[in-house]
């Protein structure tokens, strides 16, 4: 099944209704789905055999994700954050592209690869073409993201029809989002929620506006404007709103639900953004590219009985990642590979039709039972919780010890001078590795580095608290809100060196 049915459906079901709005732009679900074919056919028409987008997300995305659908081809989102020659390195590892880009960047691509701006293509939408013509290729890769990267060169992750397809059908229903719901997209194209926001919205016929550069309060203004219903945000963005309204109610009466994902999301924001969006439902959805986004989710009734409740194990499932989403088998195993059990931590392992783990020039990593090693440490309770440590090879192994970073930064997070926190094993020859902990100071406060060592302390064992504590203006992280450790080891290893 090709992806181009998720908005087939709709447009016949309520083909009317505005789908796509954007400054002096608006798409019903007929439209769009009539305008991807005719861009497919456009696209046939250059004969690539691969497409490139590079730019912000908005309409010209939106259809060209079901327009390479319609011409057979797969469609490629490009980080344009990343630096002109990584740019370039990601398009050389493409098959004969056509990169669709927005106008200013398009002095970024490299000199003689096929071009057209993202007001042209929108216009080869717009023109008339001869759709009888299908690829007709029964399962092709629909989508290729890159990782991040943030802990090794990124990699082009394969997502078949299938795989996508099989996401949106086990946890969306076709066209039944009502008339007056509004999502507001602002994560970026080249992140695999960006790719599966078009394709759940599409299905579920409900309308979208963009906010392509992020800003706290411009998302405000948009959602109050708009009347927006649902929203989906990187942490970042979150913590970003929270910091705006300063402890002051949002007051986005329309809100329904509020989605994050991505990174690790501070426990003390979670809370003052459920003390600020006190009507809204929160979601936590957590996945991968490899598994075409979300394979487990904390919904809003787990989000407010955790935030309400007195009972320190309810409210802990504040810092779950919830439970498996329809479709979607989990386990923990350990060293040896043998199951773990209930609240023991391991590697987290996926299985199901929406996962891929397909690599450009790399094949397939599953394992011949179709099991995809995630290489996120985590553990599940007995009533199906999943709770994320971190990346297998975050863990910092001291004396023999596996000892997962995410639980000293919990703690840290507590303190409160510190407003962020990194822990990363240095190397050590008595015992491996030692525990190295990177905060940074809330505003106003100072950071007394002994009192923070005792304060851990006395809330784990000793095994577990940082033999050094540094103090940072920031962390490093990502776009999407995802710590990059390799720079905090790298950063803090040079300066120990130095000796500054």
């Amino acid at each position: 099944m090709g992806i181009e049915v998720l908005l087939q459906l709709p447009a016949a079901m309520c083909g009317e209704r505005s789908a796509l709005v954007a400054e002096r732009y608006e798409e019903t679900f007929e439209s769009w789905s009539l305008h991807a074919q005719w861009a497919g056919a456009g696209l046939r028409e250059r004969r690539p055999r691969s497409v490139a987008f590079l730019g912000l997300n908005g309409p010209a995305f939106s259809l060209a994700v079901f327009a390479c659908a319609y011409a057979g081809l797969p469609l490629t989102p490009l980080n344009y954050r990343l630096a002109d020659e990584q740019v370039h390195e990601l398009i050389g590892a493409l098959d004969a592209p056509l990169v669709v880009t927005d106008p200013d960047m398009a002095a970024r691509l490299p000199a003689g690869v096929a071009m057209m701006t993202t007001p042209e293509f929108l216009q080869m939408a717009g023109t008339v073409h001869d759709t009888s013509a299908h690829a007709g290729n029964p399962n092709p890769a629909a989508i290729m993201l890159f990782t991040s990267g943030t802990t090794s060169a990124p990699k082009g992750v394969l997502l078949k029809h299938d795989h996508l397809a099989s996401y949106v059908l086990q946890t969306v229903e076709p066209a039944t989002a009502g008339p007056e719901e509004c999502a507001l997209v602002c994560v970026p194209p080249y992140h695999v929620a960006g790719v599966a926001s078009v394709l759940s919205n599409a299905y579920a016929g409900r309308r979208v506006v963009f906010l392509p550069n992020f800003d706290p309060a411009e998302w405000l203004a948009v959602v109050r404007r708009e009347r927006v219903t649902s929203a989906m945000v990187v942490p970042t963005m979150l913590a970003r709103i929270v910091e705006h309204l300063d402890g002051s109610a949002a007051d986005v009466p329309s809100l329904r639900t509020i989605s994050y994902g991505g990174a690790r999301l501070a426990p003390a924001v979670l809370e003052q953004a459920l003390a600020a969006f006190p009507t809204a439902g929160f979601v936590n959805a957590y996945g991968l590219t490899e598994t075409s986004s979300t394979i487990t989710v904390l919904g809003p009734a787990d989000h407010r009985a955790a935030f309400d409740s007195d009972d320190p194990l309810v409210r802990m499932r504040l810092g779950s990642a919830g439970r498996a989403v329809p479709g979607v088998e989990l386990r923990i195993t350990d060293e040896d590979g043998l199951p773990c059990g209930p609240g023991v931590a391991g590697a987290l392992w996926v299985r199901g039709p929406q996962v891929s783990g397909e690599y450009l020039g790399h094949g397939s990593a599953l394992d011949p039972d179709g099991w995809f090693d995630t290489r996120d440490r985590a553990s599940i309770d007995a009533d199906g919780y999943v709770y994320i440590e971190g990346r297998t090879d975050d863990t910092i192994i001291r004396g023999g010890e596996n000892i997962a970073p995410s639980e000293i930064e919990a703690v840290l997070l507590t303190h409160p001078a510190i407003a962020d926190a990194a822990v990363i094993g240095l190397p050590d020859e008595q015992w491996g590795q030692r525990i190295a902990a990177v905060v940074v100071a809330r505003p106003h406060h100072e950071i007394d580095t002994e009192a923070v060592v005792a304060y851990v302390r006395s809330r784990l064992r000793g095994s577990k608290t940082p033999e050094s504590i540094t103090v940072w203006d920031e962390l490093p992280y990502n776009p999407l809100g995802k710590l990059i450790r390799r720079d905090v080891l790298a950063q803090l290893t040079q300066a120990i060196e130095t000796g500054n």
